[in-house]
């Protein structure tokens, strides 16, 4: 038996305080719809970003003829449909059945799940962890399978912002702070985390981290799948016991977070060996750069990114065709809001490549866009103060391409925000531009050494036109 010890959360909450929740959380999904100042919009859950090219082309159907055309790819490679009207919600419920992306009403929130997006194209890692994906997500869905592992089936409890990851040992996912992690090891097998070291602190920080604390286990592949889901179980558990109603690991007080003990017992209970280990993964967080994914197999994948991760029907349809005509016939949603095409012979990816690029795709790794976000902004959200969209789009019109990406070997991602909440920024060390305004923008560095912290208190205002001048400076790439 493991030695107890509380397995580090992902973040410290600020101040001493442990969050008490006192409802559920309001996290949109396929079934439960979210009330926005353009419609209604839904988030449909796809583990892994995993699509075949007819979901696809039912998602693109589904948001042209019910939604206002375009399609969003959020930060845990979910797919996001805006301006549904009202009393439309059956339909896209059926559509969605009939598609396969809508396998339980009961488990539609809990099915967070992100996984290395080159798993098994480019030879890299240590795994294809799309088996894993695969069985994570039929565990999830079904609760008998849940009630012969754990006794009890409720993993519908989860929240709706409660994610897994299944990183193939490249470290990509695994550096996302989710709230169970698996990765995969050379010669077979994965560690398991429940939580994460702080965010914020960089990749390199995160594996330290949990090397010294000495918090992970290790799974045979076989039960890789399960374990993953027993850890979540665990994590219900202990947030049932707190009384605090958590929604993340790094939510549970102390006194109630997961420990090695307690893990390793449920997984033994269920026939699972856990064995303590110290494994440190690769240092790289580096989502898949745009271009050709050269494959060992003479095979090749297609990265491309999407500004601002939004895109049309009409670009949408040309990605799920080329998924239909490549030898896959499958695309794969990145938690860095881009896509991956995988399967083409070499002589068909020049030409893939310049359809890409001629729609507005980014398929370049100089490219300006690379690295900045936005929230959906004013006119889709009331609490907005501006069209951080629109602000953002003529920020990145105003660089010249790979200007910007020069100056540092990673500069930081950029995140444009309407409000204060910030919806969907990245995790890490981050360049905050926040509308205070109509046309005004505070600009600060986040993240780094204290969490989510500012490092300077009151940052930079700018107006709209010198938004790019202030980003670059704080990215530290003039």
């Amino acid at each position: 038996m493991l030695a107890a010890m509380s397995l580090p959360p992902t973040t410290t909450p600020s101040g001493d305080e442990t969050p008490v929740r006192g409802r559920d959380d309001a996290c949109p999904g396929a079934l439960r719809l979210h009330p926005a100042d353009d419609g209604a919009l839904a988030r449909i859950r796809v583990p892994g970003g995993l699509l075949t090219a007819r979901q696809a082309q039912v998602l693109g159907r589904v948001a042209e003829e019910l939604g206002d055309g375009r399609l969003d790819i959020t930060s845990r490679g979910n797919a996001q449909v805006r301006g549904l009207a009202a009393g439309c919600g059956a339909e896209l419920a059926a559509r969605l059945r009939v598609a396969g992306l809508l396998p339980s009403d009961r488990h539609d929130r809990v099915r967070n799940i992100v996984a290395s997006p080159l798993s098994g194209l480019d030879g890299g890692g240590h795994a294809d962890v799309v088996a894993w994906v695969r069985e994570l997500d039929a565990v999830l869905c079904d609760e008998a399978s849940v009630d012969a592992l754990a006794g009890r089936g409720e993993l519908s409890g989860l929240s709706g912002r409660f994610l897994f990851a299944l990183d193939d040992g490249r470290g990509d996912v695994a550096a996302l702070g989710a709230d169970v992690t698996l990765i995969a090891t050379p010669g077979g097998g994965a560690v398991l985390r429940v939580g994460a070291a702080r965010a914020g602190a960089g990749v390199a920080s995160v594996a330290t981290g949990w090397a010294a604390a000495g918090g992970e286990v290790w799974v045979r592949s076989e039960d890789a799948a399960r374990a993953a889901a027993l850890a979540a179980v665990e994590f219900l558990a202990r947030a049932r016991e707190s009384g605090t109603r958590a929604w993340r690991v790094r939510e549970l007080p102390a006194q109630h977070a997961v420990t090695t003990d307690g893990l390793t017992a449920r997984l033994a209970d269920a026939g699972i060996e856990a064995v303590r280990t110290k494994h440190r993964p690769a240092a790289s967080a580096a989502p898949p750069a745009p271009g050709l994914v050269p494959g060992p197999d003479g095979r090749h994948a297609l990265s491309v990114a999407l500004p601002l991760g939004r895109v049309s029907a009409a670009q949408w349809r040309l990605l799920a065709g080329l998924a239909s005509r490549s030898g896959a016939d499958e695309l794969r949603m990145t938690p860095w809001r881009g896509v991956v095409l995988p399967g083409f012979a070499p002589d068909d990816t020049r030409g893939a490549l310049s359809e890409l690029s001629d729609a507005g795709l980014v398929t370049m790794p100089d490219s300006p866009w690379l690295g900045v976000g936005a929230c959906t902004g004013r006119t889709g959200c009331a609490k907005s103060l501006a069209d951080v969209r629109a602000h953002a789009t003529r920020m990145v019109g105003g660089t010249a391409s790979g200007g910007d990406r020069q100056g540092a070997p990673d500069p930081l991602p950029v995140y444009v925000s309407g409000c204060e909440r910030r919806c969907g920024h990245p995790g890490g060390r981050w360049v905050d531009a926040l509308a205070t305004g109509d046309t005004r923008y505070r600009v600060t560095v986040r993240g780094g050494a204290r969490g989510d912290t500012p490092e300077a208190e009151d940052g930079v205002e700018v107006t709209a036109e010198q938004l790019a001048g202030a980003v670059a400076a704080a990215r530290g790439t003039t």
